[in-house]
């Protein structure tokens, strides 16, 4: 795991799933693995010649495309997602940032379009796998489209983030434990039910060899938020404990329930927006593989 990194904070479900102004806080940890990647690719001054095409698969609006286009200067960086309203925000992204010559979007449906957006020197996705019902065919088709030589980068899963205490002075002590067990039940059976689901035992650098590609190394990267927490931050649990209670509803016993409710209450000391115990500690892992072979 990597020294602790004091950046803004923020959890994905995927790495892009959240609204923009949710984006913003994975910025510290975007850039830190960005330069990794480029590091793992080889001298400086070799790579940047190298790396001339990018793909962020599941880009959301734009923060990994916008970081890894910082990174690797000389390389046209292309923003995939389903979403057109994500791909809109992540063009306006790359204009304010500076990088509307260099980050374009391209609209696809995973998996079924991976075979249809052309070869890259390094393909980056977040928490994208995890939602498609073969993982393992699901890297074999990234892997297709990497150049000999290119690098394959998956962040899936680490640690879940944590951001209140055991006790919290309201409802019963061990919130987060219960609602963290109810969100991977709910996931596990969400799972379940995708089309061509195939079970895999979820061993990263395994599932990389298994489609071809030579492992390259793992890295953790620690996200750590100490309190008391800035309204960005803030904002981001606020949003992330609304959807939860959205998602969980009923499932949640009537006592957790009502301290959701009052975590979310925007006027109350006890809720997120003001409580001076907030936190947000999190982890996400990144893997890297790459297609043996000299490039062109």
């Amino acid at each position: 795991m990597t020294p602790t990194h004091r950046a803004k904070g923020l959890d994905g479900e995927a790495l892009g799933d959240e609204p923009e102004h949710d984006a913003e806080p994975l910025s510290g940890f975007l850039a830190e693995a960005s330069h990794w990647l480029r590091d793992l690719l080889g001298p400086e001054d070799r790579v940047t010649a190298a790396v001339r095409r990018i793909l962020d698969i599941g880009s959301g609006p734009g923060e990994a495309s916008c970081q890894l286009a910082r990174v690797f200067s000389r390389a046209d960086v292309v923003a995939v997602d389903r979403s057109a309203e994500h791909l809109a925000q992540a063009e306006i992204r790359a204009a304010e940032c500076g990088l509307g010559g260099q980050v374009t979007t391209r609209q696809a449906e995973l998996p079924e379009e991976f075979g249809r957006l052309g070869p890259a020197d390094l393909i980056w996705t977040g928490n994208v796998c995890r939602h498609l019902g073969d993982q393992q065919a699901a890297l074999r088709s990234l892997a297709s489209a990497l150049r000999p030589g290119g690098m394959l980068a998956v962040a899936e899963r680490g640690l879940a983030p944590r951001f209140l205490p055991r006790d919290i002075g309201i409802g019963k002590p061990g919130l987060q434990a219960r609602l963290d067990s109810a969100l991977e039940e709910r996931f596990t059976a969400g799972r379940a039910r995708l089309p061509g689901v195939t079970s895999v035992i979820e061993d990263w650098p395994c599932m990389l060899a298994s489609a071809g590609l030579v492992p390259t190394g793992s890295r953790s990267f620690l996200i750590d938020l100490p309190a008391p927490l800035g309204l960005a931050a803030r904002r981001h649990l606020h949003t992330r404990l609304r959807r939860i209670l959205e998602e969980l509803g009923d499932e949640l016993d009537l006592v957790d329930r009502l301290t959701v409710e009052q975590l979310l209450d925007g006027d109350a000391c006890t809720g997120i927006l003001w409580r001076p115990d907030a936190f947000y500690l999190t982890a996400v892992t990144v893997h890297t593989a790459r297609l043996c072979g000299p490039r062109d």
